[in-house]
């Protein structure tokens, strides 16, 4: 071989690394029998649905004073998984509400008839496309997991998934539903001013009609997307207690004598300034460890 091959070869060796390193590595097919539940990680990764070996082992049970809320959205699944018309679904409200929860429950409920779960963080809702394309022929049923889904004013990415769910000439698969929580109504922050863009016209009837501004329509067509809203509102003290005394029983650690629990309980709510369940369950686990700490000592 002669000094000029060896160059020309060397050169092109050179051009092909270059080359590995720019395109996109080739995508890891996806162990569908190692797990419940996924992640989507994006197109840039070799492995882009990575499995949670360990997702959150919550039982419908475990979901405290929200039951019109887990009737409606455990009838829709139901649904989706005898292969019925369903909806996708926005959970949205106050935090620490449960409604990260409930979906979790879901899985739990239903992965033995086939439920899976793929968790789908808001910055890759542009890839929905494809991750619609690698579930479009599994047998399994599909909910796209959004969690604390929010889209700020110059955010044009909300736009793609307004598509996917409703709109595009693709669509959703009939294997997939898209359940999304968010402490928003409208996905978008809302001001206002937006209002002030309504107008209103008088009828013949001598009612009037209300039509909204271009960009209060904007912001709610896509929430419009989602079949079933469900809305998630601040418990009260006696509803915050019952979620306390129910984690305390389960943790074995409810004692005889509640009241001193209970005014602590209410307490710890105070510091936070929230009696949500979330807050419920951190002041259980924090009087069964105290329990435990004294029992070892």
């Amino acid at each position: 071989m002669t000094q000029t091959s060896e160059s020309l070869l060397e050169r092109a060796e050179t051009i092909l690394q270059r080359l590995e390193q720019i395109l996109p590595p080739v995508p890891k097919a996806p162990d569908w029998k190692s797990a419940i539940a996924f992640r989507w990680r994006g197109l840039d990764r070799p492995e882009r649905l990575r499995p949670i070996n360990h997702p959150k082992t919550l039982s419908l049970s475990d979901i405290r004073c929200i039951d019109r809320q887990k009737t409606i959205i455990s009838r829709n699944t139901r649904q989706f998984l005898l292969g019925l018309p369903a909806n996708n679904v926005l959970l949205w409200g106050s935090r620490g509400t449960g409604k990260s929860s409930l979906i979790k429950a879901l899985l739990n409920e239903y992965a033995g008839e086939g439920l899976r779960l793929i968790e789908v963080d808001r910055h890759h809702l542009v890839e929905l496309p494809d991750i619609l394309e690698l579930l479009e022929n599994r047998p399994e049923k599909f909910i796209l997991y959004c969690d604390d889904l929010s889209f700020e004013a110059d955010d044009a990415s909300y736009k793609r998934m307004k598509a996917a769910l409703e709109g595009s000439l693709s669509g959703l698969a009939g294997n997939v539903l898209v359940y999304a929580t968010s402490n928003r109504r409208h996905l978008l922050p809302e001001y206002q001013g937006e209002n002030q863009e309504a107008k209103y016209y008088a009828g013949d009837d001598l009612q009037c009609e209300i039509h909204q501004g271009d960009t209060v329509e904007e912001k709610i067509s896509l929430s419009e997307r989602f079949g079933l809203w469900l809305s998630f509102h601040p418990f009260t003290q006696d509803e915050y207690l019952e979620i306390v005394r129910y984690w305390l029983e389960k943790l074995e650690v409810l004692p005889q004598d509640w009241e001193p629990v209970r005014l602590l309980a209410l307490r710890f709510a105070l510091e936070r300034g929230s009696r949500s369940g979330r807050v419920a369950w951190q002041f259980a686990r924090d009087w069964a460890g105290k329990i435990g700490l004294n029992e070892t000592q």
